[in-house]
């Protein structure tokens, strides 16, 4: 019998969350950068989760022809495959996604009030129930490295309010703002995570949790995440740029290579940056 490796994120999530271990989340837009995430996963037998997020997903790679990629790929693998709507803000993209077949999605309603963002997250926890998808929520607010807007104290989550949170909308995960932010952080800089915040949501919520903007956190704070509660690592930029640097590699060595062997070195180069962070996120050999 031929098992289903495409799957949603609940079932590797609570095992991480049992483990005390994380998954990685891995922004990809494509099939090289999905390819390249899930045979680095399955190098080291550990799930995977393939995030695409809005701004990719509506103007490069729209969700009915994304879902089938994914799902096509996840059911040649031997470990098991997510893919996750990562920071849906619209309720219509996030139903199509469903639709079309993603296994996750990730809500993002941040930018409401508490009662908004529960209302608009428990309505695609009941709508993705008719899919058996899973869903992720987010509480607290996240900066942007661009324009140096980094996450204040004032953005990060209330422990309190992230228990009624989790309560009230029923998701499968929660996003928590502790203290990193989006984007590439300035070379040098390296961010100040509030642990004992994290840890308090831990003891509160005791469900999987999710660290975003992982991307040039640090090695130490990736880990003591993980120690404290971190069941899902997002990381973006730090992939893309992996992908960038090996492209500018190639073409310095020779500016005439021909694209397509480019484009094939480039995945297999750009699968180091994912073996590292399933190292530090304790889930080498934890795929079923």
């Amino acid at each position: 019998m031929i098992k289903n490796m495409y799957v949603s994120m609940k079932g590797m999530l609570e095992r991480a969350n049992q483990g005390n271990y994380a998954v990685m989340a891995i922004n990809c837009f494509n099939i090289e950068t999905t390819r390249a995430c899930i045979e680095a996963a399955q190098s080291l037998r550990a799930p995977i989760i393939i995030n695409i997020v809005q701004e990719h997903m509506v103007n490069h790679c729209d969700s009915d022809l994304i879902a089938p990629i994914v799902k096509k790929l996840a059911n040649r693998a031997s470990v098991e495959v997510a893919l996750n709507f990562d920071h849906g803000q619209e309720v219509p993209l996030l139903k199509k996604a469903l639709h079309d077949g993603y296994s996750s999605v990730m809500v993002d309603a941040s930018r409401y009030d508490l009662e908004g963002n529960i209302k608009m997250t428990r309505e695609i926890v009941e709508f993705a129930q008719e899919f058996d998808a899973s869903v992720e929520g987010e509480i607290g607010c996240m900066g942007a490295t661009e324009g140096e807007e980094f996450t204040s104290d004032q953005m990060k989550t209330n422990p309190q309010q992230a228990l009624r949170f989790a309560q009230e909308t029923g998701i499968d995960a929660l996003a928590v703002s502790y203290g990193s932010s989006h984007g590439n952080y300035p070379e040098g800089y390296v961010p100040e995570f509030d642990f004992e915040r994290l840890k308090e949501i831990k003891e509160l919520t005791k469900m999987p949790l999710v660290l975003h903007g992982g991307s040039g956190s640090g090695d130490e704070n990736i880990l003591k995440s993980v120690k404290y509660g971190i069941n899902k690592i997002n990381v973006g930029c730090d992939f893309m740029n992996a992908n960038t640097e090996a492209i500018k590699k190639h073409l310095a060595a020779d500016p005439d290579i021909n694209f397509w062997v480019m484009m094939h070195q480039v995945e297999k180069e750009s699968q180091e940056l994912v073996k590292h962070y399933i190292r530090l996120s304790g889930s080498e050999g934890k795929s079923l």
